[in-house]
């Protein structure tokens, strides 16, 4: 097993400064070498020992770099990926993965064919909340699952007019940014579904993309419900779980992205955890005995994505998120978006 990996980070704005550069920096196997800034020398003061690159081209020629996180805007995933493994790097792509279903086919194919790690950054499959919510259901402490509801509002009523995230002609939106992690995290739960109702709506006065969603995911044995807005000032519970014994409610949300932006890093004491305050309310009945109580959250492990990633590439394993299950998550952003046109529910058997 190669010791360390070296890596080439393709931009440093929000993902780059508060997700993949801590974490990648105070991973043990990798070390950063080059990050690529147009201007300014701002990411040497996060990475003091990595090189500016003002041109992609820089990672690409590099032949020291044996990983490139594609962490640009949307539009550029493909792009700039399929530049990466035709250079022979292995891939991490920042969520989603690609733009389009035959976009993401294509990079498939060639990490395949160059026999080249490539992932997407999913990293909220290791969000305490949802690693909690897993356990829940996979112990069967509500006994047979019938619905689950998922949430993530935000509260941002002013459009951001300068970011990309906030323009229609980048082909983003709340359903590209959130609902891909939402989507991802359904389908580690409960696999491929049959078929995808959704509504989205601009509901912020001067917005461009949606920011607004309500997703449906068709199963035969549970109901599934997921859902964002940008205009919820007050939160409910992050997930809400109904089952044929009894009933979890989840509030609060991960801490992990709010300390890795005030500057705390993994291995910090009590990293992961959450406030008491954000326990899920468990109410169950097991053989006549009734329990209403709280159950303790596991701790969140963003950490967990790149030990993956390092024995993906050291060892020959398959990473912890297959490029593949990021083309699922396309799939199902698509049959948003036609539903959304069509104003009905889209089948998706056998599009898999």
């Amino acid at each position: 097993m190669k010791d360390r990996i070296a890596v080439g980070l393709a931009s440093f704005g929000m993902s780059g400064r508060v997700f993949h550069a801590p974490l990648l920096s105070q991973h043990k196997n990798f070390s950063i070498t080059r990050i690529v800034r147009r201007s300014g020398d701002d990411a040497i003061g996060q990475c003091p020992n990595a090189l500016i690159a003002r041109t992609y081209d820089e990672l690409l020629h590099d032949e020291n770099i044996d990983l490139i996180i594609v962490n640009t805007p949307d539009r550029f995933h493909h792009s700039m990926a399929k530049l990466a493994l035709e250079a022979g790097k292995h891939v991490v792509v920042e969520k989603p993965f690609t733009q389009t279903h035959e976009e993401g086919i294509e990079l498939v194919r060639l990490a395949a064919e160059k026999h080249l790690v490539l992932t997407v950054f999913q990293n909220r499959r290791w969000d305490g909340d949802f690693l909690t919510v897993k356990k829940v259901i996979e112990e069967k402490m509500i006994g047979r699952l019938v619905e689950f509801e998922s949430h993530f509002d935000r509260y941002r009523p002013a459009v951001q007019q300068a970011s990309w995230k906030e323009q229609a002609a980048t082909g983003a939106g709340v359903v590209y940014n959130l609902g891909s992690h939402m989507i991802d995290q359904a389908l580690v739960l409960f696999g491929k579904p049959d078929a995808v109702t959704a509504h989205t709506a601009v509901i912020r006065p001067g917005g461009e993309v949606d920011d607004w969603y309500d997703i449906r995911l068709h199963y035969p044995d549970v109901r599934v419900s997921l859902g964002s807005s940008y205009l919820v000032r007050e939160l409910g519970p992050r997930y809400i779980l109904h089952g044929t014994q009894g009933s979890f409610l989840k509030p609060g949300i991960d801490p992990q992205e709010a300390a890795l932006a005030r500057g705390e890093r993994p291995g910090s004491p009590d990293w992961g955890k959450e406030p008491d305050a954000h326990m899920g309310l468990l109410h169950t009945e097991n053989k006549g005995d009734v329990f209403r109580g709280y159950v303790e959250t596991i701790p969140g492990n963003y950490m967990a994505f790149y030990d993956a990633v390092y024995d993906a590439i050291a060892g020959g394993r398959p990473p912890a998120v297959t490029a593949r299950e990021g083309l699922h998550v396309v799939r199902i952003i698509a049959a948003v978006k036609q539903s959304v046109a069509e104003r009905r529910t889209v089948d998706i058997t056998g599009d898999w």
